[in-house]
């Protein structure tokens, strides 16, 4: 009986293991029957707790001054062979030569890809995963490399814990073009359903950063995508990049998560997790609250309309004074005649009056 009993226990231990899906065999979705709520139950990373993406609270975090400016090594630098542009159902991809690197970290880090987050123009006017006091931007950028000086390869540095540097760029619209993107955006329509590749034309990747590399947010934090290993140095960039509402709403609108054979067309939009529990976490930033402080472009433009106001009154207000002054010095001419003009008068009066005659007295 006992025999009989361990038999069918291994029967169905057996059984189970053979229909139960493979981690890596699973088509994770952001929402659906496999979306980002039941992540965890597939990747046990995705339930760690040093997941990203966090929110940032700007009062919360703390000045590290031994943070430097980080150094694109070879962005710039893109030669004569094209880039490798891709949908892979999820965001769209972009692989990077492994020339390309990253300095002002504790070790030299290789570049492997970027890509992109955004949403879907909807009410929530969510896309960025990183917020800024609860705030989201518009969609972001990640750029991910390698600890190449410790580790053989993304593969082998993906699980470790100091294996991989990942550079947030949030991206906010406006009215002007951002020409740098068009040198992705022009070639999505080739891409538009997941796993279509195009080879693109090289251009320099550092064009899409922000100009101010010194001034950013980093902590310890994990892939925003399953399987969520907690393995990535993030550095958040406090400057945002702008594009032009058209340019957003191509990225939006153009791609598609289903295969091109697939009989029904799924728009590839909120590709951006939710943000994660810091669970005691440092956020650290590389500028004080001073000095990291930026104007936006509508405090600039109402900072602008509110000096030209105030020197259009100054200049009213001196206009005035002087008017009036001008004004005022004919009439006070006026008046000195006039008051001339009664003195003389009244002494000639004055003088025509009769002198009263001598009395005697009695």
């Amino acid at each position: 009986m006992d025999y009989l009993g361990l038999f069918i226990l291994l029967m169905l231990l057996c059984f189970q293991w053979t229909t139960a899906p493979a981690a890596e065999e699973v088509t994770w979705t952001y929402t659906g029957l496999v979306g980002q709520s039941e992540w965890s139950q597939y990747f046990p990373d995705c339930g760690g707790t040093s997941q990203s993406p966090v929110d940032v609270v700007t009062t919360q975090t703390k000045f590290d001054p031994s943070l430097i400016p980080l150094t694109p090594l070879g962005y710039s630098q893109h030669g004569n062979k094209p880039f490798t542009l891709y949908n892979n159902g999820h965001t769209v991809v972009i692989d990077l030569p492994d020339w390309m690197g990253l300095g002002g970290l504790p070790w030299l880090f290789t570049a492997v890809q970027m890509h992109l987050h955004w949403g879907s123009g909807g009410p929530s006017h969510g896309g960025s995963e990183h917020t800024i006091n609860g705030l989201s931007a518009d969609a972001e950028i990640h750029v991910v490399h390698y600890n190449s000086e410790l580790y053989p390869n993304v593969s082998t540095a993906m699980t470790q814990s100091d294996g991989l540097a990942v550079l947030g760029i949030l991206i906010v619209t406006g009215e002007e073009t951002n020409l740098a993107f068009n040198n992705i955006l022009n070639y999505l329509s080739r891409i538009r359903h997941a796993d279509q590749k195009v080879s693109i034309p090289a251009f320099d990747i550092q064009s899409l950063l922000p100009k101010d590399l010194g001034r950013y947010y980093r902590y310890n934090g994990s892939l925003t995508t399953p399987p969520c290993y907690q393995s990535v140095i993030w550095t958040l960039f406090n400057e945002r990049v702008q594009i032009s509402k058209a340019q957003l709403l191509k990225i939006e609108t153009i791609l598609y998560t289903s295969k091109a054979k697939d009989p029904d067309r799924m728009l590839l939009q909120d590709n951006y997790r939710a943000t994660q529990p810091l669970n005691h976490r440092v956020v650290f930033a590389s500028f004080t609250a001073e000095s990291g402080k930026e104007l936006s472009s509508g405090e600039v433009t109402a900072i602008v309309i509110g000096v030209m106001c105030g020197c259009v009154g100054l200049a009213v207000i001196i206009r005035f004074i002087v008017k009036t002054i001008r004004m005022k010095g004919p009439e006070k001419a006026k008046e000195k005649k006039q008051d001339m003009a009664l003195n003389s008068t009244s002494e000639a009066e004055k003088k025509e009056e009769p002198s009263p005659s001598p009395q005697t007295e009695p």
